[in-house]
């Protein structure tokens, strides 16, 4: 069987609430690490999220 071509992470808050958004993400095609400027409803405004691993 053939492996998976897609990965879980997690797309942590850099404001330290906590909140965080999960995605898929091809390593093959995109090796560097996301890096998104998302809303944060807990403090109500936009931050930038950093990939972390997701624990499974």
């Amino acid at each position: 069987m053939a492996k998976k071509n897609t990965i879980l992470v997690k797309l942590v808050s850099t404001a330290g609430t906590g909140f965080y958004f999960v995605k898929r993400r091809n390593p093959r095609k995109q090796p560097e690490k996301l890096a998104f400027r998302k809303y944060d409803p807990v403090i109500r405004k936009h931050v930038d999220f950093k990939e972390e691993k997701l624990k499974s």
